[in-house]
This record gives C-alpha cells, structure tokens and sequence, in this order.
C-alpha cells in the first residue's frame, strides 16, 4: 500500500468553526488509527470540550499554549508572547519527530497576525513537515504567504452568528 500524503491544509475566515473543522478532521485520522497531536495557540482553559474530550480518545494529544484570557492585539502580554513562542518550540519538535500523522495548530494564523509568531516561523514549520505527516493551520487572518504554501484552503465566511442576538458563548458550540 502507498503511504499517506501529507498535506498542508487552512482553514480561515471569519465564521464559526475553523477549530471544529480541525477537531473533525482529527476525529477521522484517530478512527483509521492515526495519531494526533493538536497545540492550541491563545487558548488556555481547561473548559473547553476538546480539552475534556481528549482523555477519552486514544492517540490524542493536547496542548494549550495561551492564557485564560483575551490576547490584546497590538499589546500583548509578556505571557502571551512566551507561550507562543514555547508553542513554536513544540510544534517543531512534534513536527521534526514525525511521530504523529495529523498535527493541528489551532489559532496560528491569529497568532502570526497578533505578532505573538512570525510568518517565517510557521512557513519554517511546513517545510520541516515529514511527507507523509498532514499538518493542519487554523485562524482568521491567513496570510497569503501561508495560503500559497497550503495544499488546501478553506475559507469559513460568516452569515449569521447567534452572538448578534445577545446570545453568549455556549459550551459544546464555542467552547
């Protein structure tokens, strides 16, 4: 059998469900036996779902890089830099063990766009990339660079969002 290509794929935009399309896709390679490995960038609550949902997968590995907190762009805290930039660490060294067969990095695209991670360093990422590993970049804002590297580009455009209404943030849909 022919190994697995890996591929590059975005999901951008600025509608809901970027960081859910990605959790779908992880879903699938774990149910054909891949192993996942996912580093949410800006992200640091052990609320949200997929944090809790991971313990009950096998070969399913999360890490949240961020505070528990809104990043200020143009103003970032000293945190915020120093978790992205452990995020960048990891994700070269996950990336470089070629150990996992999906790796996701959730709200990168955000992450380049705040000035918390260079656009050099996530293009440094792609091409470290093992051929076989497909390697997932989440987040409003995708540069074009980013795009143009990308095997596959999705753009999540939003329409209608409940948040218009009043209606808050609702667990098992935002979080």
């Amino acid at each position: 059998m022919k190994p697995k290509k890996g591929l590059v794929l975005i999901y951008t935009g600025n509608g809901k469900g970027k960081t859910t399309a990605a959790l779908g896709l992880a879903l699938r390679a774990i149910g054909h036996g891949e192993k996942v490995y996912m580093i949410q960038f800006m992200k640091g609550s052990p609320d949200y779902g997929e944090v809790r949902a991971v313990s009950y997968l096998p070969n399913f590995h999360l890490v949240q890089k961020g505070r528990d907190c809104f990043v200020k762009k143009g103003d970032p805290h000293p945190e915020d830099l120093r978790f992205a930039g452990e995020g960048v660490e990891l994700a070269r060294q996950v990336i470089a063990g070629g150990e996992y067969d999906l790796v996701i990095l959730d709200e990168i695209n955000v992450a380049v766009d705040f000035g918390l991670v260079s656009e050099e360093d996530v293009l440094s990422l792609i091409d470290l990339k093992p051929e076989t590993t497909t390697l997932v970049l989440t987040g409003r804002y995708a540069s074009e660079k980013l795009m143009e590297k990308a095997d596959m580009v999705s753009e999540v455009r939003e329409i209608k969002h409940h948040f218009h209404k009043g209606i808050g943030a609702q667990p098992g849909i935002e979080y």
